[in-house]
């Protein structure tokens, strides 16, 4: 593997080294100085309170946290230039939760809120854009491949993940976006204080999306995943979806099909090979009024006794917003979300509503079903409002009924 990686490395250099040449001699010979004090500087501030109710023995956790964030971008300067974001999140008067992943061991008896308070370095990378075809980014960075599914920054999280990769963007090819990212270190939501707040591995991930029309692209994939440490979550991921619109009346059809077939990779030490498929039609109206239908299967390899895999996604978006599936992943039966979404303005706010019908995909199992609200809008030009809920009602004795709410006000200067 290690042999495989460093001629991969090898020749992304080879690549890189004659383009960095043409763009300085396009450009010529700029002020570096210049181009690292003419940046521009962004903060933005993130507050919510959470509430989570849980029919089990632990007690309701009211967690209430605070994310700074403090960001630069340098000028370009011979096609190059810089990024650096840094985190602080705070507990404030209210933390009454379990943070998870070992972050605050004396708050076991609580629910878990997973915004751990500390100090982060969330991105610092160096990109190279060479021409309007092709770029280059090295370092810690944010790595959000199509919907998220299966790459993705968990972005809803205080804390979000990021990526030490290497990442390769082109437009060469004529109606096609290519990209290519070799991992070695996740820096997950729990931060670096824990063990669980990293993971390495050789992590290469293919994403190509090719237009086929004005309105539909076919995007084929393919996620390498060898994992140093946490060996189940090795796996060879490959797939394509297809997604676009068709205008209908005074609206459009927005489709989307998927499916993806999955197996053990590297030092997994259990042979499998699962499925996934995803099938959702919405139609959306000039009005701002959109109904959508949706159905989602992570398959079961009941052999094996396990099941799809999605270790790098941002999991929130999928699934329910209470998160239920989150802690122990997909169930050994798999898992089957079949979910209805309408969304609409009233005035300024933007009113989303889904429910979700959870079964297993192998067997007829029953887990339950949820239904998630939220009420968003702009307060001016900085600021903005969240008011969400979810609320999930057990068909299982594996899962208990639980209840969220959120609050949520942001800014950003």
């Amino acid at each position: 593997m290690k042999r495989n990686q460093n001629i991969l490395l090898g020749i992304l250099l080879g690549l890189i080294w004659p383009f960095s040449t043409t763009a300085a001699e396009e450009e010529g010979t700029a002020d570096l100085a210049s181009a690292i004090t003419s940046g521009k500087a962004t903060v933005s501030g993130r507050y919510r309170y959470e509430n989570v109710d849980e029919d089990n023995a632990l007690k309701d956790a009211n967690a209430s946290t605070l994310r700074l964030r403090l960001n630069y971008r340098t000028s370009q300067w011979n096609g190059w230039s810089a990024f650096a974001e840094f985190d602080h999140v705070f507990h404030v008067l209210v933390d009454d939760f379990n943070s998870g992943g070992g972050t605050s061991p004396n708050r076991s008896e609580y629910s878990i809120v997973a915004d751990p308070e500390g100090s982060d370095l969330n991105q610092i990378y160096f990109d190279l854009d060479p021409n309007d075809n092709w770029k280059y980014r090295f370092g810690r960075q944010r790595i959000l491949l199509d919907n998220q599914r299966f790459v993705g920054g968990v972005g809803w999280r205080q804390n979000e993940q990021t990526y030490d990769a290497l990442t390769l963007n082109t437009k060469a090819i004529s109606n096609t976006a290519l990209s290519y990212s070799y991992v070695n270190n996740v820096r997950r939501i729990f931060g670096q204080s824990v063990s669980g707040g990293k993971a390495r591995l050789d992590g290469h991930l293919f994403n190509a999306k090719i237009n086929v029309s004005d309105s539909f692209a076919v995007t084929p994939y393919l996620y390498y995943l060898d994992y140093a440490s946490a060996l189940a979550n090795s796996t060879a991921t490959a797939g394509v979806r297809l997604g676009g619109n068709v205008n209908v009346g005074d609206g459009k059809i927005v489709l989307l099909t998927e499916f993806a077939t999955q197996s053990d990779a590297g030092d997994n030490p259990v042979s499998y090979d699962a499925d996934y498929f995803h099938l959702t039609a919405a139609w959306a109206m000039e009005n701002g009024l959109s109904l959508g239908i949706a159905f989602e299967s992570l398959g079961s390899d009941s052999s094996a006794g396990t099941a799809f895999r999605t270790p790098l996604a941002t999991l929130h978006i999928f699934n329910g917003w209470a998160d239920v599936f989150v802690p122990a992943g997909t169930p050994v039966a798999g898992l089957e979300d079949l979910y209805a979404t309408v969304a609409f303005k009233a005035g300024q706010w933007n009113l989303t509503g889904v429910y979700h019908d959870f079964s297993a995909a192998s067997g007829s199992g029953d887990y339950g079903s949820e239904f998630d609200f939220s009420a968003a809008r702009s307060l001016g030009e900085r600021y903005g409002v969240l008011f969400k809920g979810a609320f999930f009602s057990s068909d299982s004795t594996s899962y208990v009924d639980k209840n969220i709410i959120w609050i949520m006000l942001t800014t950003s200067y």
